[in-house]
Order: structure tokens, then C-alpha cells, then sequence
């Protein structure tokens, strides 16, 4: 443990003493958002960040561990584990290390080298290996004559020296320094290779750009591989990774051959040979391929986690009257109209652009809909005919003398939502298509809240998302959604089940017995009530309450993100300044001039007053960013509308490590190249914009038939 530990620590740049209370807390059953907002003091006030990488090296060094100890045992039941090579293993500190050390001592399956091990041909390979090291002449030949023999199935002194090379050929290929060189060759040296198969003519495939490519292995970009790699499971392209062979050779024959003879150079060049092309080039290849391919799913999966965190920190228009509009041509309009709770009130579908008389009958229900339930947002799906109902509901809300305010909203996975079996639950008597109306509707009020509800994968942010490790992926998501809930805050009496069970220590099956608590017993009135919940017990409660807000209950604290275990300091905070609770941030000048030392304890420490402090300072804040959003410039409503030259408002929808794409309301997304972003150089689009940004853009291409814009935020240019 204390090796683990101060390994972590060296890699990480951070003292023992924090890894060692770090994985304490873990121990605990402490999550990472509770550990780093309410346990500063114990770690030395490290982040989330830190934490994961704190929890993923202990996870990784721990199976490293447990495979050190399973080759330990396998080598000395064989009676093979020398001091040397106990001494080598026990100093690895990375898996693939571990594995070539333990592969010429692995069960293998019957190899040709094997084969002429049952023929009695390995004294022969160990008498060459002398020749090698020694001999200053020689007569293989003539030593390997004694090994024919024809019951054994080696009939001629040429089968005898082949078996003797094969024996020797996967000695060599075994050795770890000589993997390690190798692999180290290909990753620095190698190139990615592709072509477009037969029966693909040209430009009849989305693999153009790779119908005759080469890329340095070292350099390749990661989406670069994860699209060839695409393309080869299609069976569109046919990938390779190739190293010129000669500089390896010539060095692997430079470490190995030690003998001036010349027939027994020869013996060993040709082994040799066979040992790179025939053992070690494949399956290092393979390595060195899986390698880079975890590398570019890991860049992929964190241009995913970047763009999920920025959709799902979306500042919210605000708990409001609101109606979500999901457009359609032929089928109509589907109008839902929701109240500041997120409830549903109302349902209506209406048919705008059929005839004049249905225009006027839509225009009619939709202003009744927003005086009946007094609406203050109106939500519009950006799918099919949004510009056009977008128009249409400009025209409803002229003649009103305080019309609601009217937002184009990103609908991705609004019908993955409302088909799924969280719909079905929340509105089992409710058609889908009234579902995904209300989903866009609340997608306005709190994109958090209801965005938690559909799978990352369906909302439209992500990179080569399908092609990546699919179980690496989810366990970074979820992680990001439960950064971004713990963060944010969720009001008790109004969360889902799927926004619940992504609080610090709540289980979905928690999550679920807190909704049907709130049901039989109405809204909670304070955090201490949670403990009557079925299966939330002490641990769960400290683990989830300073994340959960009640408003209007009957401690104001409750709904601020000072923990209750830490009330107490507040009280005594309050009874000095001699101001009831409620009242405490209208006195924001006297807190600033506390004095934090007076009210340490034990368990909170000065980061933690500080905390508090600016908790008090402003109760209940939501810490996402003031509401915006895109003013979508009128007449320009299909791609053939775009011209080059033209300067448009639009809104991020995604961000890849080639750029950005953008929404400019034509039902198609423009591409803002990585080079198009800045007059300087861009190495990350992340350093220049973010999802759901509303950005100015002029348009530079129009591919009308193949959907394709390329934009620039090099205004003028």
C-alpha cells in the first residue's frame, strides 16, 4: 500500500498524505463529489479532477498488483523464478511490462518451438547459443548430426537445425527488452497505411480523404484512427501499420549475435528474421494498435465529457410558464404547455402551414394557450419546419402587449426520450409525441434536470462515440453527469428519479424510495426528514443532504449547500452578529470581516468556512452561467438560403478536436474548421468556444447537395 501510494503521489505531483486520506474516504464509502466539496481539510483541498485520477491510478496499480502476484506464483511453481527476474517484476509499473516479462514462462498452445522441444531439439538450440556467445569456430552441421533421429521425427540434420532456429527464433521473440525496442520501433517510427477496397469507386464513399493515406503512428490524429478503423470494420477501407524492417533487423542482430563465425551469423540472421516477421511483428502490431486505439478513444472521450458537460451546464431560462412546441409540416405542430414546477397542464396539436384557415385556427389555440396558462417561455424543437413555425409564432405574439419570450431549443434525443420506458413511467396515459413536446418544453426551464433523463450517446455531442470503448465511455459519462448534478444542486421536492439518483450517494433504488416518500407524505420540509426514507440510512444522508435544497422549508440552511453537520457553526456565526438565520445574507459586509479562525473545528477547517461564508453570502445561487441564446436571422431558413460572405448569429452544438460545428437555423450544422476559429493558433477548439455558446459566424462554403458549410469565426476575412 505505502509503495501504491507514493507512487500515485510522484505521478500526480501531490504529497502521500493526501493519496493516503484520499483513499481513506474512498474506503469510507465516500463519493467524489462529496469528498471534494465537504472534506477539504482531509485532502488538502484537492478537486474532482484529481480525485478521479487519484481513484483510476489506485484501481490500475491494485490489478497490476494482483496480475504481479499471480505471475509470481506461476513462475515458481514452474522452479524458473530467479532473483533477477523477481527483481525485474516486482519494479514493473505498467501491465504490458508485466506481460512480456511473463510471456516465455505462459502456457502456450503447441508452437513449432514446442514441437521440437518434444523432439528432444533443445539441448541442440542451448549448444548453438554457446556456438554464439563463444565459439570462434564451428560446424553446425556436424553438431547437430547426433539429434536426427527418425523415431522421433527429425529425419535429416536440416530439421534438426530448423527445429533448433524455431526453439531459438521464440527465445528471442520472448525476450522483454527486445519486445520493448521493438514496440517502441513501431509507436515511434510506423505508419498507418489505408486504401479504398475494390467495388468502391471514386467519391461513391464518406472515406475519400483515406482512399490513398499514410500517417506517422506517432502523429496520427485520434479521429483520424478512429475513422480508419471505421472504415476497415465496414469493410470499406484496408488498414495497415507498417515499419521498415532493415533498421530493426540490423539492431535486433546487433544485440543478439555474438559471433564472429560466419555460418552461425548466418544461422542467427535467419532466425532472427523469422522471430520479428513470423512472432514478434504481429503481435506487437497488435499491441501498438490497441495502444493508439485506447489513446484515441480516450481523446474522444474527453472531447465527449467536455461538450456533455457544457450541454448539461446550459444556463436554464428559469422554472417558468412554458410551452414546448415540437414542429412538424404534415403532422402538425405538438403544443405542451408546463408550469414553473415543470408540470404538465396542456395539450394541443395544431396545423400551421396547411391552408390560411388552419393558420388562423393554430394562431387562435396557441394565444389562448399562453393566456390561459399566463406562459413566460415558449420552447421550439430546432427540427424539421422549426424556422417556419418559429415565423409563425412570431406572428402570434405581436399583438400581445407582454408576449413570452420565444427560444429555438436543440431537440436532440427528444424522441429517444419520449419513447423510453422514463416517459412511459412519468406519462404512462401520454402519447410520445406529447412526451417530446413536454421534454422540449422543460429542456428550456433546466436543460440539467431533464437532459439526465436520455442517454448521453442520443443528444448529439459526442466523437466517433459508437466506435470507442463503449464501457470506458459510460463510466466517464456518468461520472460527468454526476459532477455536473453535485454542482448544480437539486431541489428535493421537484427532482426526478433520474436526476436523483445521480446525488452523492443516492442508489436508484434510493432515488426511487425518496419519489414515493414525497408522494405519500408531500414535499419534505427539512433534510432530516430524509432519514425516514426507506434504505436511506446515516451514511447515504451525509453522503447526499449538503447537495440537496428545500425551499421554503423550515431551516433557510436547507436550501444552501452548507451541510448540516456544519448548521451548528452557522448558529453560533448568527447568534454573533445576533441575526436570525433567514436574514444573515443581508448582512454580507459584517461576514467578510469575520474572523474564520474563531469557528474552526476538528472537521471544518478554514476551506470550509470559506465555503460557508460565500454559501451565506448568496443562499440557494445557482452557479451556472446567465441565460442567453441565438438570434437566428429571419428569411435565412434552408441551406439555399446561405451565400458566401454572409455574417450570421448561431448557437455550438458540438465540439470535436477539429473544430466546431454550429447551428445558424437551417436544419443543417456548419463546420467552424479548428483552422477557421481565431486569428492565432488553435491547438484545442475547447480553448475557443463551448457547447451551447452563441457565437458569430460568416458563412465560407455551401455544398448544397452534399449538406455541407463551412463557417469561420474569423469575422471580415
Amino acid at each position: 500500500m505505502t509503495t501504491t501510494v507514493n507512487t500515485i503521489a510522484t505521478e500526480l505531483g501531490l504529497r502521500p498524505a493526501q493519496i493516503d486520506a484520499t483513499l481513506a474516504l474512498f474506503a469510507e464509502g465516500a463519493t467524489v463529489p462529496f469528498v471534494a466539496r465537504y472534506r477539504k481539510e482531509r485532502t488538502g483541498n484537492l478537486d474532482e479532477v484529481q480525485l478521479r485520477q487519484i481513484a483510476e491510478r489506485y484501481q490500475y496499480l491494485s490489478e497490476l498488483e494482483d496480475r504481479r502476484q499471480t505471475v509470481l506464483s506461476e513462475i515458481e511453481s514452474q522452479g524458473k523464478l530467479t532473483p533477477d527476474l523477481k527483481t525485474a517484476i516486482l519494479a514493473c509499473q505498467q501491465k504490458t511490462e508485466l506481460e512480456d516479462l511473463y510471456l516465455p514462462y505462459r502456457p502456450k498452445r503447441r508452437t513449432r518451438a514446442t514441437m521440437a522441444r518434444e523432439k528432444g531439439l533443445e539441448p541442440l538450440a542451448q549448444q548453438l547459443e554457446v556456438f554464439n556467445q563463444t565459439a570462434k569456430r564451428a560446424d553446425l552441421r556436424q553438431a547437430a548430426q547426433s539429434f536426427v533421429n527418425p523415431e522421433q521425427g527429425v529425419q535429416t540434420v536440416d530439421e534438426a537445425l530448423q527445429g533448433a532456429a524455431d526453439i531459438l527464433a521464440e527465445q528471442v521473440a520472448e525476450q522483454a527488452d527486445l519486445r520493448r525496442y521493438v514496440r517502441d520501433r513501431i509507436l515511434s517510427q510506423g505508419q498507418f497505411t489505408a486504401s479504398v477496397k475494390k467495388g468502391h469507386p471514386e467519391g461513391s464513399t464518406k472515406y475519400e480523404m483515406y482512399r490513398s493515406y499514410q500517417s506517422p503512428v506517432r502523429s496520427i490524429a485520434s479521429h483520424n484512427l478512429l475513422a480508419l478503423l471505421r472504415g476497415d470494420r465496414e469493410g470499406i477501407l484496408k488498414v495497415g501499420l507498417e515499419v521498415e524492417p532493415e533498421p530493426i533487423l540490423h539492431s535486433l542482430e546487433k544485440r543478439i549475435v555474438k559471433t564472429p563465425v560466419p555460418e552461425i551469423r548466418q544461422f542467427y540472421r535467419d532466425l532472427i528474421q523469422d522471430a520479428y516477421s513470423r512472432l514478434m511483428k504481429p503481435s506487437l502490431t497488435s499491441d501498438v494498435m490497441a495502444e493508439k486505439k485506447a489513446w484515441a478513444d480516450q481523446v474522444s472521450i474527453q472531447t465527449f465529457e467536455a461538450n456533455l458537460k457544457n450541454l448539461l451546464l446550459s444556463p436554464p431560462a428559469g422554472m417558468k410558464p412554458t410551452l414546448g412546441v415540437d414542429p412538424g409540416f404534415r403532422t402538425g405542430c405538438k403544443v405542451a404547455a408546463v408550469d414553473s414546477t415543470g408540470k404538465f397542464l396542456q395539450y394541443q396539436a395544431v396545423f400551421p402551414h396547411q391552408s390560411a384557415r388552419q393558420r388562423q385556427q393554430a394562431a387562435e389555440t396557441l394565444a389562448g394557450m399562453i393566456r390561459k396558462h399566463k406562459i413566460e417561455l415558449i420552447a421550439i424543437g430546432n427540427g424539421t419546419a422549426s424556422r417556419e413555425t418559429d415565423a409563425f409564432v412570431a406572428e402570434v405574439l405581436k399583438p400581445l402587449s407582454n408576449p413570452p419570450v420565444k427560444v429555438l431549443v436543440n431537440e436532440s434525443g427528444a424522441s429517444i426520450y419520449s419513447a423510453s420506458e422514463v416517459a412511459a413511467a412519468e406519462f404512462p396515459d401520454l402519447d410520445v409525441t406529447v412526451r417530446g413536446a413536454i421534454s422540449i418544453a422543460r429542456r428550456l426551464q433546466d436543460p440539467l434536470a431533464e437532459l439526465v433523463k436520455i442517454d448521453p450517446k442520443s443528444i448529439g455531442v459526442g466523437q466517433y462515440q459508437h466506435d470507442v470503448d463503449q464501457k470506458r465511455l459510460k463510466q466517464k459519462l456518468d461520472e460527468t453527469i454526476e459532477s455536473c448534478v453535485n454542482y448544480v444542486g437539486v431541489d428535493l421536492n421537484m427532482a426526478s428519479r433520474e436526476l436523483l439518483t445521480y446525488v452523492s450517494g443516492i442508489s436508484p433504488a434510493v432515488a426511487n424510495n425518496i419519489v414515493e416518500f414525497r408522494d405519500a407524505h408531500g414535499a419534505f420540509q427539512s433534510r432530516r426528514e430524509l432519514l425516514k426514507v426507506k434504505k436511506l440510512g446515516p451514511k447515504a444522508f451525509e453522503q447526499a443532504a449538503g447537495f440537496l435544497r428545500i425551499r421554503n422549508g423550515k431551516n433557510p440552511l436547507d436550501n444552501t449547500a452548507v451541510h448540516p453537520e456544519s448548521y451548528g457553526i452557522v448558529d453560533a456565526i448568527a447568534a454573533d452578529l445576533a441575526i436570525p438565520l433567514a436574514k444573515i445574507p443581508q448582512a454580507s459586509d459584517r461576514l467578510k470581516r469575520l474572523e474564520i479562525k474563531k469557528y474552526t473545528t476538528a472537521a471544518a477547517g478554514e476551506l470550509t468556512l470559506r465555503d460557508i461564508l460565500q454559501e451565506l453570502e448568496k443562499p440557494g445561487r445557482d452557479p451556472r452561467e446567465q441565460f442567453t441564446y441565438a438570434h437566428f436571422q429571419e428569411g435565412i431558413t434552408e441551406i439555399t438560403d446561405l451565400k458566401p460572405g454572409m455574417t450570421l448569429e448561431g448557437v455550438v452544438t458540438n465540439v470535436t478536436n477539429f473544430g466546431a460545428f454550429v447551428d445558424v437555423g437551417v436544419h443543417q450544422d456548419g463546420l467552424v474548421h479548428i483552422s477557421q476559429m481565431a486569428d492565432r493558433f488553435v491547438s484545442d477548439p475547447n480553448d475557443i468556444v463551448k457547447v451551447g455558446q452563441v457565437v458569430k459566424v460568416q458563412v465560407m462554403s455551401v455544398e448544397t447537395k452534399l449538406k455541407r458549410i463551412g463557417l469561420s469565426m474569423k469575422l471580415g476575412q
